[in-house]
């Protein structure tokens, strides 16, 4: 006579895989409205980077300074801030170059997303 408990079933319901599946689509939405925003921003740090390294820019005037960032924001295409946004500032002999700038990412329907951003050159 076998006297053994049999096996209980283990795994993962109907519902529980609808619902899981839900949450991975709701989050794969999310990220994909998300990441061009966060990419113009690591752009924008970049160029600023950029600029405050550059070394014929460390002596020029802050309207030379705008319009280099301007021409080389035309040139990766970004919106989301402007040359007259960037604050020029020296830390010592260094060149600081930073921002501020928010971006409104629509999610669906009337529910969007307001991210802020604060690139500097600083760090």
């Amino acid at each position: 006579m076998n006297t053994a408990m049999p096996a209980t079933q283990r795994g993962l319901s109907f519902s529980g895989f609808i619902f899981g599946a839900f949450v991975l689509v709701v989050l794969g939405i999310f990220g994909l409205k998300l990441v061009p925003a966060y990419m113009q921003d690591a752009t924008v740090k970049n160029l600023l980077v950029a600029i405050a390294n550059d070394p014929e820019m460390q002596k020029a005037s802050p309207s030379t300074i705008r319009m280099s960032f301007s021409k080389r924001s035309s040139i990766d295409d970004i919106k989301a801030i402007k040359a007259e946004d960037i604050e020029i500032t020296k830390n010592g002999d260094r060149l600081v170059l930073s921002a501020s700038y928010a971006v409104k990412v629509p999610v669906g329907g009337n529910v969007s997303l307001y991210l802020e951003f604060n690139p500097s050159s600083a760090n």
